[in-house]
């Protein structure tokens, strides 16, 4: 799944290759992508793209003053073409769900791979009409976003730190591969709750956040749309690596699994050499 630092680095992909540029048509080739009916995707043929935002993992252009939101999901991606095909796509079982075509002849495709559908198009007057982007929380990489404006988040959470991390509400963009990859480096389980923080450890995870999060932004930045998958991936030290060393301290990496995800953490970094139990099993380690 696409989160912040790739989403960001599609965002000013699109703004240098959209902004100034007329849409022509923007066509819904799967049923299930556009969450939206009013106004209609007529709207924007003819419309002149004035700007492209991101709100969390959400991306936004603007045009003739609209604002078509596109929210990846796990299995989404955007694909630019510099010259589209002049016929129109056929609806089908392949992967493409939408796509906006450019008056100059070149607009970008939204696909998703897989059965589970839950790529979002939405076209609305205002982007707080989605109600996932009316919920978002902060900004992580916002510049007023320090450490007393996190350490204010976090008070009164009784959850695990893992899933506080991902909760777009509190804080907006982090998802299940940046958060393995935070706790990591902040050297702390994904299993500690969140009330026994102390200031230190709170201090820790805000540095480990922002660093990490920056860090992943500046690999990402300019990286054209297509190689981003591969950027995000070769730059993750602990998620997606089970059984792998740990490139701190060559620790095996391990895994804990849920019904429809898993998480990815080094035992002599983060738990003080323990294995966490699976979290359907026992209870949690902390």
């Amino acid at each position: 799944m696409p989160e912040l630092p790739e989403v960001e680095a599609l965002r000013e992909f699109l703004d240098a290759r959209l902004v100034g540029k007329e849409i022509a048509r923007v066509l819904p080739v799967a049923i299930s992508v556009l969450k939206t009916y009013d106004p209609p995707l007529g709207a924007l043929d003819g419309a002149t793209v004035t700007a492209v935002d991101r709100h969390g993992k959400y991306l936004d252009v603007t045009a003739g003053g609209l604002h078509l939101l596109v929210h990846l999901a796990r299995a989404g991606w955007l694909q630019w073409r510099d010259d589209l095909p002049a016929a129109p796509p056929r609806p089908g079982r392949g992967p493409l769900a939408l796509r906006t075509a450019l008056s100059g002849g070149d607009g970008f495709d939204l696909t998703e791979a897989g059965t589970t559908k839950r790529l979002a198009v939405h076209l609305v007057r205002d982007p707080a009409e989605v109600p996932g982007v009316a919920r978002l929380g902060p900004d992580p990489l916002a510049e007023d976003f320090d450490r007393d404006a996190f350490a204010a988040l976090l008070a009164g959470e009784r959850r695990q730190v893992k899933g506080a991390l991902r909760d777009q509400g509190l804080v907006a963009g982090i998802g299940n591969a940046y958060s393995d990859e935070i706790l990591h480096a902040a050297r702390m389980s994904p299993f500690k709750p969140v009330h026994r923080l102390t200031d230190d450890d709170v201090t820790t995870l805000y540095e480990a956040l922002r660093t990490t999060l920056a860090d992943a932004l500046a690999r990402s930045r300019g990286t054209e749309a297509g190689r981003l998958k591969a950027e995000k991936k070769s730059g993750l030290r602990v998620h997606g690596r089970t059984g792998e060393p740990c490139p701190v301290c060559g620790d095996t990496i391990r895994e804990v699994s849920f019904s429809d995800s898993s998480l990815q953490y080094c035992p002599t970094c983060q738990t003080g050499g323990k294995p966490l139990a699976d979290r359907r099993l026992s209870r949690l380690l902390k």
